[in-house]
């Protein structure tokens, strides 16, 4: 079986509740992901904040420069998760329609990576050439 932890990116920006949308943009346009957890101060996830929450208030905060708008008046507070453990194969069913593009990774309730679908993908294009190779 492989596991999300073969996959996962380690390495990541977390988002706290209380960041502005700008410092929180900062850190999201800079990282090249469509979205980031947002965790409390002991890394615990609490939410979840992508290019999608933000558009909608960007709009009216850019067009009347109110920069008082925090990550939780627009992180989603339910964030899908995975742990380093799960299978590849049923993340890749996860997240088959219109489910979320990029899952927190979780390990004792805390943040320790990311997954995400091009990851899934790059995985699951390398089982199928090696498929290919085997025949």
């Amino acid at each position: 079986m492989a596991t999300v932890s073969e996959i996962m990116r380690r390495s990541i920006p977390l988002l706290t509740a209380d960041m502005t949308i700008t410092q929180a943009l900062d850190k999201l346009l800079s990282s090249d992901l469509s979205g980031l957890p947002v965790v409390d101060s002991q890394r615990k996830i609490i939410g979840f904040l992508s290019e999608q929450d933000c558009i909608p208030k960007l709009i009216n905060a850019s067009y009347h420069c109110d920069s008082r708008v925090t990550v939780n008046d627009l992180m989603f507070k339910e964030p899908l998760t995975v742990t380093p453990n799960s299978d590849v194969f049923e993340l890749a069913r996860l997240m088959d329609g219109a489910k979320p593009k990029i899952y927190p990774v979780i390990e004792d309730n805390k943040v320790i990576g990311i997954v995400t679908r091009r990851q899934v993908m790059q995985f699951l294009n390398a089982q199928l050439q090696n498929c290919s190779i085997n025949i």
